[in-house]
């Protein structure tokens, strides 16, 4: 279900990635480009081998569903930066059970960032804190950088005990 990026899966993450563009766009305002896509954000930097950030493929039933992208592994917390799921997936426990198994392969503190104004994800990112950590996560607003006409992120932190799950 979740594995790590290979070089030969760039394409397909790169594909995913205006998926999960299109989506955001609907809370971000975000339009493609002239030719028709959006833009590459922080995506490349996931693209190429680093100690300090991973990229997983989704897979469901063998094909392509989603992506996490973490960052901060060289220097804790670790941060799900970027989480998506195929539309066809969603609220079926598919993207519930990709977010605690990323989580739980890293025990220890967590950040995951997400926009307020989409329900959907601040919903799921609550219920996923709260099942892996009790009542002991927090949450805050954090300015996205080089863009202050946005609405700033949340952040939320939280220990992921080992074995929990």
């Amino acid at each position: 279900m979740l594995e790590p990026l290979t070089p030969e899966q760039r394409p397909v993450l790169e594909r995913l990635w205006q998926l999960y563009r299109h989506d955001l766009g609907e809370f971000r305002g975000m339009l493609p480009d002239g030719g028709g896509l959006f833009s590459a954000g922080g995506l490349p930097a996931f693209l190429e081998s680093h100690p300090d950030r991973i990229a997983y493929l989704v897979r469901h039933d063998g094909r392509p569903a989603g992506f996490a992208l973490v960052r901060g592994l060289d220097a804790p917390p670790p941060t799900v930066s970027e989480f998506f799921l195929v539309r066809a997936l969603r609220r079926q426990g598919v993207g519930y059970a990709v977010a605690t198994e990323v989580l739980l392969r890293t025990p220890g503190p967590w950040v995951v960032a997400f926009q307020e104004e989409n329900p959907g994800a601040a919903r799921f990112w609550r219920r996923v804190a709260t099942d892996l950590a009790g009542d002991t996560w927090s949450e805050q607003r954090v300015p996205v950088p080089d863009k202050p006409w946005l609405p700033p992120d949340v952040w939320l932190t939280l220990e992921v005990p080992p074995g929990a799950g």
